[in-house]
């Protein structure tokens, strides 16, 4: 099959973060195919990642993405972005880095009929596809996560940015991924909750759910229990998400830990921390580690991984990973979504914990029993093994590409 898969990350290094991770490994593992990849490049993309991408694709086509500076300042820009989602439907997250050049690239490639499927890595390259093409090609749609979801969770949850913004975005963001999924002659999405979410839109859709995946190569399982009292959350620190995570981590659980374990650390371990994320450095008792060459060094060092998220909808690749690790997780409903890990008919894999009450016991059960640890590492790792390969991912998504109905 010549298949066109777009993606306005770049996916390389697949260590940068969730979209990334997935993008590369299911393209990787789809190389039996004649791919093309079309993407966007920010100003930190080396010439070296983009060589190195190429090496896994017949065709690696790729445009400058647009920047945010770009873009009108102040309240009126604000004010004209919401009226442009408004009137065209089409959220300003998704037209700020919109490129007409990349549009004119594809258009022209359908017209040619140079492509079979064309796959759209993110839900915000949706963009690119016409519903037209679907008369001509097959369109696949791989949501990470439900936009609409996402911003209703954070408003129940109280994590919004933007209380306003979003209360008024909620219901746009419904009519959007509503509209956006009826262009689609598949959609792809990672756990059971969003195939929900996205099947009461349109109930004839053909939905698949394809979870995550984990490169056992670079989180191979730990070999020792270090003990003592070591805290851990991985994951890019620039995301939304994982920004209130860490800072409800550090500010209200780490503290109420402290005060059973003076000499307990936490390290925030992860690419790009903001200004807000770095402060937390400065508290006693945590590091901030920014991008590090080996993230399952960290997670090998530490005693239990905390997943401490409150939105973000859509398997979570940092709490695959810890697992994969052998690393004793607890996690959040939000940290476990998409994954069996406590209910009565499956072996104990990760400790389930949403108040700062329920992290405390749950970090010192694990602190103080070494059986315990080790009964999550094996059961964690087992898990994954059974259930979480990019191979057989891979497999699942080409059969959605290859699926004629």
């Amino acid at each position: 099959m010549k298949i066109l898969m777009i993606s306005s990350t770049f996916p390389y290094p697949p260590t940068q973060g969730g979209t990334q991770v997935r993008t590369f490994n299911l393209l990787k593992h789809l190389s039996g195919h004649e791919i093309t990849l079309l993407t966007q490049r920010t100003d930190d993309v080396t010439d070296t990642e983009v060589e190195a991408l190429r090496e896994w694709v017949a065709e690696l086509v790729v445009f400058p993405r647009p920047t945010t500076s770009s873009l009108p300042g102040g309240w009126f820009g604000k004010v004209k972005r919401f009226g442009r989602f408004l009137l065209q439907g089409t959220p300003p997250s998704v037209l700020s880095i919109y490129s007409p050049q990349l549009q004119d690239w594809v258009d022209q490639c359908v017209k040619k009929n140079n492509v079979d499927v064309i796959t759209c890595e993110h839900s915000v390259n949706e963009v690119y596809v016409r519903p037209e093409f679907r008369e001509q090609l097959r369109t696949v749609v791989n949501i990470h996560s439900s936009v609409y979801a996402s911003c209703r969770n954070q408003l129940q949850t109280g994590t919004s940015e933007n209380l306003w913004r979003d209360r008024l975005n909620l219901p746009l963001l419904y009519r959007y991924e509503q509209r956006y999924c009826a262009k689609f002659s598949h959609i792809v999405v990672t756990t059971d909750e969003d195939r929900q979410q996205i099947q009461s839109y349109n109930p004839p859709s053909q939905i698949a759910v394809i979870p995550n995946g984990v490169d056992f190569n670079q989180f191979p399982c730990r070999t020792v229990d270090p003990g003592g009292h070591r805290l851990t959350f991985i994951g890019a620190m620039d995301n939304l998400a994982n920004i209130d995570a860490v800072t409800f981590l550090s500010l209200e659980v780490f503290p109420a830990i402290q005060e059973r374990y003076p000499d307990t650390t936490l390290t925030l371990v992860g690419a790009r921390p903001t200004s807000e994320v770095s402060a937390l450095g400065n508290r006693p008792g945590i590091t901030v580690t920014g991008r590090v060459p080996s993230m399952a060094d960290y997670l090998h060092q530490a005693t239990v991984c905390v997943v401490s998220m409150r939105t973000g909808y859509g398997i979570k690749n940092k709490t695959l990973e810890a697992m994969a690790a052998g690393v004793p997780v607890v996690g959040s409903d939000r940290g476990l979504e998409g994954l069996e890990v406590d209910s009565p008919n499956v072996p104990l894999r990760a400790f389930r914990a949403n108040s700062v009450s329920e992290y405390v016991d749950a970090v010192t059960r694990l602190f103080e029993e070494s059986q315990l640890r080790q009964q999550l590492s094996q059961n964690g790792r087992q898990f994954i093994e059974n259930n979480y390969i990019w191979e057989r991912a891979a497999q699942l998504y080409e059969q959605v590409i290859l699926n004629p109905d």
